[in-house]
């Protein structure tokens, strides 16, 4: 019986372990403006309708380029809706994935103008397009390697005045968490934006689901080059298997290495260049398979490999580094470039002519701190409870990117935790309706905060008193109405106090009108029921609060006595004016009465009387 069980046990781990190990990566693709999910032919891929987004405006699309997806909508994004507008996915699991964008135009007449805006990804711009990018077919989409940790994904589009952002498609497809590691100077914080992707030789631009990739390689977009200048070199390519291929972290088709380009014997060095921006950091990731048949053995063919003029790998032998023939070799490295142009050349020193089967270029971005988190839910809320207008934005991170903060908000970086924090708000004649909310204390670090001219109305929030670094604060010309909390008198940093032009009343607090003498700007004018400092009216005696609940309490109960006394009186009145009412009703018949007892009793009278007069009188005779 234990043998049955044991067996069934290791049998159970054995399938968990196998289906795990199937278990494909994160994939998740939407279809910006669709109302539905849609498949796309020929490979049935599933796009999921449009969900996340903050904001913008559903369209017909019209695609620039032949490897967009064969998509019918997108989503774009007028400057009304706000200078930011993001998608935000949450239940993301945690790991490593590559992002992709693709652009679009809105399909309507005259819409011929490109636009240009920049791409931010958890806070981080990684891309701004560039004017023309219509007439090329690799910039149709931005795509870049990103770590999600905290189980969401936010992508932002912000306008830079030139068109309204259109999307017509976002991927977020999990790779492996050591993909495309460069070195000690690669981590989580690090993103990789692909700036090119080569197949070099024979063949064409492809999608990793083309070649029949493993989907851990992320569906990679590969641009087929079959030259890099005119009668400068020679494509190849064979049928052979290639081995170390399709192996992890990368997982590259093996097709890659089935095609190459080589230089000629009249032009021994194969040089490619490409224009990309100044004073930055580029990983560059080298592609090679000996696929020449005359080349077999060691030492048949060695080039160095050049880029800006510094040679950075020496003596490179494929059959030596890779071990054998049609086996993938990949060469790394990560150069600093201060001009516009990255050269790479491969010059022959010993045997053949070079070879090169791909190359991928990708820039090194380092990602960007965000704000602390709990800070940016204050702001989310107070942006409802103010009923801040589309054009403010304030979607996204309101401190990253750095080029595109939110309107009126003030950041300061914490270099202890690494962390953004909200020092500022200033939004005054903003047109802000609606209330100040308590979850204005969730904004420790704010030393700044200028309401004025607006129109927001309610009690000011005590809670503010937990403001302490405040340094500034401008409720003037507002609609604020009942008392000064008496928690203001909490903010010990206070310099400038206005609370002007509104509907206050009662005593300003005696911790805030003592303070009028120690250099501090404190404004109450213009409320009328405000009292108890110079320049307002006189306030009446004091009283506790013990004596204000006393007040209160003596008034109900006389108020309750004075209720009490007057249902009685009422129901006396009511009890006198039914007996007199009994009273009118009875009064013929007591008349009537009274007057038969008076006839009776003047009756009895005479009969008494005549009596007395025939006893004394004798009996009369009669004859």
């Amino acid at each position: 019986m234990l043998r049955f069980i044991l067996l069934w046990m290791l049998i159970l781990c054995f399938a968990f372990t196998a289906r795990a190990a199937q278990r494909g990566p994160y994939v998740m693709r939407i279809n910006c403006g669709a109302r539905q999910n849609v498949q796309t032919k020929p490979t049935t891929t599933l796009w999921y309708k449009d969900f996340g987004y903050t904001g913008g405006i559903p369209a017909n699309a019209t695609t620039t380029s032949y490897i967009t997806p064969p998509l019918k909508t997108l989503r774009y994004f007028p400057l009304s809706e706000g200078p930011s507008n993001c998608y935000n996915f949450n239940r993301v699991p945690k790991g490593h994935y590559s992002v992709r964008i693709f652009f679009g135009l809105v399909a309507q007449p005259r819409a011929t103008n490109e636009p240009l805006f920049d791409i931010s990804i958890q806070g981080t711009q990684i891309y701004s397009l560039k004017s023309g990018w219509t007439q090329q077919d690799d910039q149709a989409f931005t795509e870049a390697q990103v770590f999600f940790m905290d189980r969401s994904a936010l992508i932002c589009f912000h306008s830079t005045g030139h068109g309204d952002p259109a999307i017509i498609s976002i991927e977020i497809l999990q790779i492996d968490d050591k993909a495309y590691d460069f070195g000690p100077q690669w981590s989580q914080g690090i993103i990789l934006r692909t700036v090119k992707r080569l197949s070099c030789g024979f063949g064409q631009s492809k999608f990793g689901i083309d070649y029949g990739a493993d989907p851990w390689g992320g569906d990679r977009f590969w641009q087929h080059i079959k030259t890099f200048g005119q009668d400068s070199d020679q494509p190849r390519s064979v049928e052979t298997r290639i081995k170390q291929a399709s192996h992890s972290p990368n997982f590259y088709p093996e097709t890659l290495y089935r095609s190459a380009l080589v230089s000629t014997s009249s032009q021994p060095d194969l040089t490619y260049a490409l224009d990309v921006d100044p004073n930055k950091n580029y990983s560059v990731w080298l592609h090679f398979a000996e696929i020449d048949k005359s080349v077999n053995a060691i030492g048949q063919r060695v080039f160095d490999i050049i880029i800006n003029d510094v040679i950075t790998f020496e003596n490179v032998d494929i059959v030596k580094m890779s071990g054998a023939q049609y086996t993938a070799l990949v060469l790394n490295t990560t150069v600093s470039v201060n001009g516009r142009t990255l050269t790479i050349t491969f010059s022959p020193k010993h045997g053949s002519v070079a070879i090169i089967n791909a190359i991928e270029i990708f820039e090194v971005i380092a990602a960007e701190s965000r704000t602390l988190s709990d800070e940016v839910k204050a702001l989310q809320t107070l942006k409802k409870a103010l009923g801040l207008p589309p054009r403010f934005g304030w979607n996204g991170d309101p401190c990253v990117p750095q080029q595109h903060p939110w309107i009126g908000a003030d950041c300061q970086l914490n270099k202890s935790s690494s962390k953004w924090l909200i020092d500022g708000l200033d939004l005054d004649n903003q047109g802000l309706k609606g209330f100040l909310p308590d979850d204005i204390s969730r904004l420790h670090n704010l030393q700044t905060l200028n309401l004025s001219g607006n129109s927001i109305r309610g009690a000011i929030p005590s809670a503010l008193g937990k403001v302490t670094s405040l340094q500034v604060l401008d409720l003037s010309y507002n609609f604020f109405n009942g008392s000064i909390p008496e928690s203001l008198g909490q903010l010990t940093l206070l310099q400038r106090l206005n609370l002007n032009g509104n509907f206050l009343s009662g005593r300003v607090p005696a911790t805030l009108g003592g303070r009028l003498l120690h250099r501090a700007s404190f404004n109450f004018t213009d409320n009328a029921g405000l009292c108890g400092i110079p320049g307002l009216r006189t306030c009446g005696p004091h009283l506790s609060a013990g004596a204000k609940v006393g007040i209160v309490f003596g008034a109900s109960f006389g108020l309750l006595l004075l209720i009490t006394c007057s249902v009685c009186w009422w129901k006396r009145r009511q009890n006198i004016l039914r007996a007199q009412q009994i009273a009118a009703r009875a009064a013929p018949y007591a008349k009537a009465r009274t007057q038969f007892s008076r006839d009776i009793q003047m009756t009895r009278h005479n009969s008494y009387g005549n009596a007395h007069t025939a006893a004394e009188n004798g009996p009369i005779l009669l004859s």
